[in-house]
């Protein structure tokens, strides 16, 4: 059995990879981020999707990406609310991207992959429904692929690390259908950039507005709480 380290945020794309990963009979060492997030519900959505699935190992790496701040994620910047349909007001890359952040998580888990050793890297980036975010572009997969090869002693061993992205070209609806087919339980996961103390979701934020449509597109009743929809 391979090990694989899995990027899991706690939100309905990593827990489809994670399930995708353990159908694909790999040891699976899920790996997590406290980085400063301004909602500690996706940590423990995070604990809970782990939980729910025979993971080998999880384990929470902390960094403060506050110190940067640069998004409404990590920084006192209001989240965008553009109605349940999730439509984006301008071309521009949001205020919701994190700088950086894809290249963050995944060195470190090119870190963890070394010393396990593993060989693979899953993440659950999407380039149909995404939200124009660089770091999930097929081109920054390949280009970081060809970093781990140079920059690592295993990659100057000859030992390949290949990330996978099993929804890079999946709509939502199709993730969706996908992780329903595969048992995943949507109920435990968390996509609201926006949420209520109690974790209730917006229901008005672009992550809310792309869930939504892909339950809806899906013929699914999403089994979330939102404050409105």
């Amino acid at each position: 059995m391979e090990r694989a380290v899995i990027l899991v945020s706690g939100g309905l794309d990593s827990a489809v990879t994670l399930a995708i990963a353990l159908q694909q009979g790999y040891e699976v060492h899920a790996l997590s981020f406290c980085y400063g997030q301004r909602h500690a519900i996706e940590l423990e959505a995070a604990r809970r999707v782990v939980q729910s699935q025979h993971v080998h190992e999880h384990r929470i790496a902390e960094i403060d990406l506050r110190v940067f701040g640069g998004s409404a994620l990590t920084d006192d910047i209001p989240v965008p609310q553009n109605g349940p349909a999730g439509e984006k007001t301008a071309d521009e890359i949001p205020v919701t991207y994190v700088p950086a952040r894809n290249t963050i998580f995944l060195s470190y888990a090119l870190a963890w992959a070394e010393v396990i050793p593993a060989r693979h890297i899953f993440l659950g980036v999407n380039v149909v429904d995404y939200s124009d975010y660089p770091d999930c572009r097929p081109e920054f997969l390949e280009a970081f692929e060809k970093l781990a090869a140079l920059g690592t002693k295993a990659g100057v061993e000859g030992v390949a690390t290949k990330i996978h992205a099993p929804l890079l070209r999946l709509s939502k609806a199709e993730i969706i259908r996908k992780g329903t087919a595969l048992g995943v339980d949507f109920g435990l996961t968390h996509s609201c950039y926006a949420p209520a103390d109690d974790g209730t979701a917006c229901g008005r934020c672009d992550s809310c507005g792309l869930r939504l449509k892909g339950f809806a597109e899906a013929g699914l009743r999403d089994p979330i709480r939102y404050a409105q929809q």
